[in-house]
């Protein structure tokens, strides 16, 4: 079984998301295997999006990352890493498909509501920032 990190974002945490982002995790048989509710320092935000450091938004990501309660989940499933990008939707919430979480959620590129690891590398990398091997549920 693969899996993924998701990231519900400051907006889609102070919007009252939770509920509907999970629902539509579970609605897609996408198992949720961890879970915790954090707030991240900058610093720990530009640790995360080190990999975009050169990126002329790096800093307004760690920023708005830095802004908020974030949750983060280990998913688990058959590809999982593409079918939730798939559910996200594209980055820019304009170009997402319609029923897509970014296309009903997001009110700006930055502001889109949720995150989501872009390969198995990326996905290793992430869960192991976030998560310890005592806090995955092993089915």
């Amino acid at each position: 079984m693969e899996k993924t990190l998701s990231i519900i974002k400051p907006d889609g945490v102070g919007r009252g998301l939770i509920g509907e982002v999970i629902k539509r995790l579970e609605n897609s048989d996408m198992k949720i295997i961890a879970m915790k509710m954090l707030k991240m320092s900058r610093k720990q935000a530009q640790g995360f999006y080190a990999v975009h450091k050169e990126r002329p938004f790096f800093d307004s990501l760690t920023d708005f990352m830095s802004s908020g309660t974030v949750v983060v989940m280990v998913l688990e499933g058959e590809n999982v890493i593409s079918r939730y990008r798939d559910l996200m939707g594209a980055t820019n919430y304009k170009e997402a498909e319609e029923g897509t979480i970014r296309r009903d959620f997001a009110t700006d590129i930055e502001r889109n509501v949720v995150h989501g690891s872009d390969s198995q590398k990326s996905a290793s990398f992430e869960i192991g920032y976030f998560f310890n091997s005592f806090e995955i549920i092993n089915r």
